[in-house]
């Protein structure tokens, strides 16, 4: 068979850069490992159907591998996130590979948009990190369209928030894997979320690869980055130093549990986890965003807090249950106001249904299906 004539130190890098050892590589393709060992010293080489089984198992164009060396790889967003106090030093692929997703999707809907002749949404970049928190909160809350405090909590409140973003014109997306590949899950120690500032089409991204409890959280950091006209990848952390990422938790902070509230319900006491749920059911959120807010307003360490976030991160990884309802999964991926979009394109007749279901990540066969699940 004929043999592909690709740049070893190309296999090399790919592999890595997908986050796969040798052995792993060799069983999806199939080989033994001795192979792929063989490969990328270059003492042999594999054919045009091996390589491209590699290109697919590591995520790249196939004719990367002919290139004589590695493509200069970079975040298309502004890398905010912090890692032991540090900016991580380069990205993953599935970060990579998810924001190139929503950035594609949010290109043809700004497409959309101008055919619709839509004008600028008024609240983007309406403040900067110069102005208040209360400021910000109040204005969130004003477009949003939420109480303070709010009557339901937990799913609901979350639900709510997600509805008012998408009426007011952001696509907010939420998922834990990269497009409709659930081999590939989204890592929470690598970021929480991004937001895609844009006057007409403000995007916002929610890795649900974390505890569900910090979901909320990260929904309002985001959406705080709208509000002040920045684009970013965020790791939400008590941690972040960085002063729009500080600005940014303080409006999430604020919104969630206002913090004169706070500071009168609080009890300092040396068991501060006891003082957890009353005040999670007082403020309509959940046990950890009350932590959250105690360690970002003083009462309890950053160790504390850390040690408190990733047992529950545990005890959700641990009771995780199936996949959930496929159609609600797709629109959480995608938003309510972009599936949309692009269902009344396809179904119209404007736009292919195998081009609306690669842009929605589902079968062009259940394209109809999805809209009529979409209506419910």
């Amino acid at each position: 068979m004929t043999q592909a004539l690709i740049n070893p130190a190309l296999m090399t890098w790919s592999r890595r850069r997908a986050g796969l050892t040798q052995a792993e590589l060799a069983e999806s393709i199939p080989v033994k490992e001795e192979k792929v060992l063989a490969w990328e010293a270059g003492e042999s080489r594999p054919t045009f159907r091996q390589a491209q089984q590699w290109a697919d198992r590591a995520h790249i164009p196939f004719g990367f591998l002919f290139l004589k060396a590695p493509p200069q790889e970079a975040l298309p967003l502004p890398d905010l996130r912090t890692v032991g106090g540090d900016t991580p030093v380069s990205p993953s692929v599935d970060l990579l590979d998810t924001v190139r997703d929503v950035l594609r999707k949010q290109a043809w809907y700004l497409d959309y948009l101008a055919e619709q002749e839509r004008e600028a949404l008024p609240f983007v970049g309406r403040f900067s990190s110069a102005d208040t928190v209360d400021d910000v909160v109040a204005d969130l809350r004003r477009v949003l369209g939420v109480l303070a405090p709010p009557n339901k909590g937990g799913d609901e409140y979350m639900r709510q928030l997600v509805a008012g973003a998408d009426a007011a014109g952001i696509l907010v997306m939420r998922s834990g894997i990269v497009g409709s590949n659930t081999h590939r899950k989204l890592d929470v120690g690598e970021f929480r979320g991004f937001a895609i500032s844009d006057k007409y089409a403000p995007a916002v991204f929610i890795n649900l690869a974390d505890a569900p409890a910090a979901r909320l959280f990260t929904l309002i950091h985001e959406l705080a980055h709208i509000w002040i006209g920045s684009s970013g990848i965020s790791s939400a952390s008590p941690a972040d130093s960085r002063k729009i990422e500080t600005f940014c938790n303080a409006v999430a902070g604020e919104f969630l549990v206002p913090e004169l509230l706070f500071r009168e319900r609080w009890k300092n006491s040396v068991d501060w986890m006891a003082l957890l749920p009353e005040l999670a059911a007082g403020f309509h959120v959940s046990k950890l965003v009350i932590a959250r807010r105690a360690c970002d307003l003083g009462f309890i360490s950053r160790d504390a807090y850390a040690a408190f976030y990733l047992a529950e991160l545990k005890a959700y990884r641990d009771q995780k249950g199936g996949g959930g309802n496929f159609y609600q999964s797709a629109e959480g991926k995608n938003s309510k106001r972009f599936s949309r979009a692009v269902l009344s394109e396809a179904l119209s007749g404007r736009l292919l249904l195998r081009e609306a279901g690669k842009l929605l990540g589902v079968q062009p066969a259940k394209v109809r299906t999805y809209a009529e699940k979409t209506d419910e």
